[in-house]
């Protein structure tokens, strides 16, 4: 059992956890049949037929899948579902198959000892406007033709353009037309588009709906498993162009390939063709390299009798010229006089809502909540809902969008700026994670972080380890990492372990591969470690259970050395235990303990210790023999 007290995850005696786990799994953003993965553009059109069942694995495969994650030491997952999993047939008609199946994976991960939270999976709104998440469906409910995304600039599809396709492009999407237009749409449609209706219904509260019922029928499926210890409100939420002070110009933080201004793509969108920069991410950071014409064709996004909804609720018009004008460049920055905040006008209230659903099922969930990518967690009060976990992600920027390490060389994201030196890299990432752990006592009330996301891609350097079967620059990189989630005492799940990563494709979806296993590593399938990547990084020493309060944890992965010390509590009715992975010692190890007694249990991989009652302070330290 697994509650919340104060800033700690704590077991039924009173221990306080370190949650370690992994994101189950990548390409559960894609389809099973036909086959999703973004480079097959076969099918992708015929949105609702597709089929999510076996995703994250067959449900034969799963034996052998959580066998593994265990002996990797994991014991927590963040599972996977999507929208579109669950509601991808139309608007109320839910997967009744994949609900079942479902049903089946989280009752066998409950066999292995692992607990979880359900992830409702989304990047840059669906998989139509170049990532993942809600159903095709919800475009035609704007009135909007999915197969002219690519074509107008509303969104770059890797089905479409191609191989290779560009790295790290995918996040731009989140400015352009197609995903822009609906988060806003889904967060705000009742302020900014108060003309758009559905089914008599306000826009923004036909597509909240829907979304909010579609996870309840998975909470519903789900309310009996114990090992389901809550729910996510939404990965990764964006504000859409929620917020923008000037539709002119070009509203996306990370500028990556084309990049329109919020007004050019609504007037490509609409057939109007534009010049549009183009920007090149660089380690120095973005460099405008030039523009493109896009959409010379003259294509439109929207079906037969609709128009542009921004051009329906007056942002512009098209003059008596006959050329398009902007008539509110601050059309989303204000409502009735009062600038908007994102975080407060519209996510909180979203939360609140999602989560009332989430405990109409299941009273006690525990509701993870996420705020936009790169940002700290929203303020919450008295009001708000109870019994919440911060879960905002955090990645090695560098090396995520260049997909090259230098242990000399990392960004500070406070900043903005690169920094030099391993010291003052270490410092600054232990600045930046240690500012999640400040808001959630200080914004939320004192309530845990978990970080939802942290990973390295596998294949820096151009997949040269693929080649030379050598992944140490990779351990390097995934263990900085991992150092300072030891540093700051933070859980974590780990993005991503996929079933099914190859070598070629990775993890299947826009070219990522972050997948802590591959079947194209796997030379000895007898071997459980076999198809690990990274793995001198990732199965590491931890606390798993303590008995009182972490001070400190550290693990050096090339002398071995595991210390840590905690502070005991005396309600705390069990022992602390340590998961000691035989992959760290496969001759055995030796223990210092301050004071008290210990024992080593091998074929489990546990160290379990005792503390003496005479001191507040314990300290135990693991080396090789």
């Amino acid at each position: 059992m697994i509650t919340t007290d104060g800033t700690w995850f704590k077991d039924e005696f009173g221990r306080s956890l370190l949650l370690r786990g992994v994101n189950l799994g990548g390409s559960t953003k894609v389809p099973s049949t036909p086959n999703g993965a973004t480079w097959n553009k076969a099918s992708f059109y015929d949105h609702r037929r597709a089929s999510f069942v076996g995703r994250p694995f067959p449900l034969e495969q799963a034996d052998e899948h959580f066998t593994r994650l265990r002996q990797w030491g994991f014991t927590f997952l963040r599972f996977l579902t999507t929208w579109e999993a669950v509601e991808h047939a139309g608007p109320g008609r839910y997967d009744q198959e994949y609900l079942d199946y479902l049903y089946a994976v989280v009752t066998k991960a409950a066999e292995y000892g692992l607990s979880m939270y359900i992830d409702p999976h989304q990047d840059v709104w669906s998989r139509f406007s170049g990532g993942d998440g809600a159903p095709g469906w919800t475009f035609e409910a704007a009135g909007m033709d999915l197969t002219k995304f690519h074509a107008t600039g509303a969104a770059i599809l890797h089905q479409e353009y191609g191989d290779p396709f560009p790295r790290m492009v995918w996040p731009s999407n989140s400015a352009k037309l197609a995903c822009a237009t609906l988060f806003t749409l889904f967060f705000a449609g009742n302020d900014f588009a108060p003309l758009t209706m559905v089914d008599s219904q306000p826009i923004q509260d036909y597509l909240q709906g829907h979304y909010i019922a579609a996870m309840q029928q998975v909470a519903h499926r789900l309310k009996d498993l114990p090992n389901v210890i809550g729910y996510d409100s939404l990965n990764e939420p964006s504000s859409g162009w929620i917020g923008t002070p000037d539709l002119n110009q070009i509203a996306s933080p990370i500028k990556i390939g084309v990049s329109p201004s919020p007004f050019q793509s609504m007037l490509l969108g609409s057939g109007y063709p534009q010049p549009v920069e183009i920007w090149e991410m660089r380690t120095s950071g973005a460099k405008l390299t030039g523009t493109r014409f896009l959409n010379p064709e003259k294509l439109s996004v929207w079906l037969p009798g609709h128009e542009c909804v921004w051009k329906t609720n007056g942002v512009w018009e098209v003059g008596p010229s006959g050329a398009p004008r902007l008539l509110r460049p601050d059309h989303f920055a204000s409502v009735n006089g009062r600038a908007v905040d994102f975080d407060r006008d519209y996510l909180v209230p979203f939360v609140n809502r999602d989560a009332a659903a989430i405990r109409q099922e299941v009273p006690d969930a525990i509701i993870f909540v996420e705020g936009e990518p790169d940002r700290l967690p929203p303020a919450w009060g008295p009001q708000d809902a109870a019994n919440i976990v911060s879960a905002p992600h955090w990645y090695d920027g560098l090396v995520l969008f260049m997909k090259e390490f230098q242990p000399w060389m990392g960004l500070d994201l406070i900043k903005g700026k690169v920094i030099f030196g391993a010291g003052r890299i270490r410092r600054s990432y232990t600045r930046q994670l240690e500012s999640f752990k400040i808001a959630a006592r200080e914004k939320l009330g004192g309530v845990p972080t978990l970080i939802g996301e942290i990973g390295i891609p596998c294949d820096l350097q151009d997949k040269k380890a693929f080649r030379s079967g050598n992944f140490k620059t990779v351990e390097r990189a995934m263990d900085r990492s991992l150092q300072v989630m030891d540093d700051t005492l933070l859980n974590y799940t780990i993005w991503n372990y996929n079933a099914d990563n190859t070598n070629a494709r990775g993890d299947g979806w826009n070219d990522e591969d972050l997948s802590i296993f591959s079947r194209d590593q796997q030379q000895h399938p007898q071997d459980i470690n076999s198809g690990g990547r990274a793995l001198q990084a990732v199965v590491r020493l931890y606390a798993r259970a303590t008995a009182g309060e972490p001070l400190h944890m550290h693990f050096n992965i090339r002398k071995k050395v595991f210390e840590f010390e905690f502070r005991h509590d005396p309600k705390a009715s069990a022992p602390t235990e340590f998961f000691i992975p035989r992959f760290q010692y496969p001759e055995g190890y030796r223990v210092e303990v301050s004071d008290g007694t210990y024992e080593i249990d091998l074929p489990n991989q546990l160290l379990t210790y005792r503390h003496a009652a005479g001191q507040a302070i314990h300290k135990i330290v693991v080396k090789p023999l």
